[in-house]
């Protein structure tokens, strides 16, 4: 069967399909060469990465939690100049859009990352916010609608590329948030990022994680996520990337009636590295039964009344 009733595209990117793969889950796409047509991806959401390496948290990192996980891994990544120099070029091989997320310890480092990572073989940007603000007293960027808004002025202001803002789900009013970020600029939203957990091991009675908390994730965040898409997607006017706990065509489906045009899976990757392709023959087969042309059609037609 055909793709091209799959075929779409965000921000000026053109993509094959309209699955793509969330960051942290998929490391730079090269690892999943031997499960997935990566060319055939929406696009491929790299690693974080940072200014500078960083070994990432000590301890404990992932736990298994009931239908999902939580992990603290803190960012492991070899730093920008590494991607660009040794990974970038080795994964050029593969012809798939590269989506760099991108993480900053102050507004002007998220300003710098974007300078550098704006060259051949990067699609866009997406701006990782749910981390600290080192001169705002730690404050995450992602709870702050002007904080967050700020990061995405710094971006756009130094690269070229399609910048696209990960909204936190660990806040009061995430709409608030979507619409800074949609007047800074942002030319997409992707959402939702983990949700903030725990898990203590009663025999120790101490936390599992080394650091205490971590981001859940998995199919127990996927209602949490497809209510953000839709309240953020009757607010905004730009496209959305709806992510959260997606393991098959069915819960894609329900992120495209909501209000995303195109959907990331995260988690599901690593119970079943061929799940994307999965995804993609089934959102093919359900737009033939239903005759609908292009998913494009799907976006957002949920039936409230």
């Amino acid at each position: 069967m055909s793709d091209e009733r799959l075929h779409t595209e965000l921000c000026g990117i053109k993509m094959q399909t309209p699955v793509l793969t969330a960051s942290g889950t998929f490391g730079f796409g090269e690892e999943f060469a031997d499960f997935v047509d990566l060319a055939r991806l929406g696009g491929v959401m790299v690693k974080g990465t940072t200014r500078q390496p960083r070994r990432g948290n000590d301890g404990v990192r992932i736990a298994e939690t009931p239908m999902g996980m939580l992990n603290c891994i803190g960012l492991e990544n070899p730093g920008v100049e590494v991607f660009l120099h040794e990974t970038l070029p080795r994964i050029r091989q593969y012809h798939m859009n590269v989506i760099v997320n991108i993480s900053g310890a102050t507004v002007e480092e998220y300003g710098e990352l974007a300078a550098l990572l704006d060259v051949d073989g990067v699609a866009a940007l997406e701006l990782n916010v749910s981390c600290p603000n080192v001169k705002e007293g730690g404050i995450l960027f992602g709870t702050d609608p002007q904080a967050a808004a700020a990061v995405v002025r710094a971006a756009k202001a130094h690269t070229s590329k399609p910048v696209i803002l990960k909204l936190s789900p660990n806040v009061t009013d995430v709409v608030a948030i979507a619409q800074a970020c949609e007047a800074a600029g942002a030319d997409a939203l992707s959402l939702i990022n983990t949700l903030m957990g725990m898990q203590i091991d009663i025999r120790t009675r101490r936390p599992v994680l080394g650091n205490v908390t971590g981001g859940l994730s998995g199919p127990c965040v996927k209602p949490v996520a497809v209510r953000m898409v839709y309240q953020v997607a009757q607010a905004v006017h730009v496209p959305i990337i709806g992510m959260g706990g997606i393991t098959c065509w069915q819960d894609a489906v329900e992120f495209f009636l909501a209000g995303a045009s195109a959907v990331a899976v995260g988690t599901a990757n690593f119970t079943d590295p061929t799940v994307t392709m999965q995804i993609c023959d089934g959102l093919a087969q359900y737009l033939e039964r239903n005759d609908m042309a292009n998913i494009k059609d799907l976006v957002g037609k949920v039936q409230i009344s």
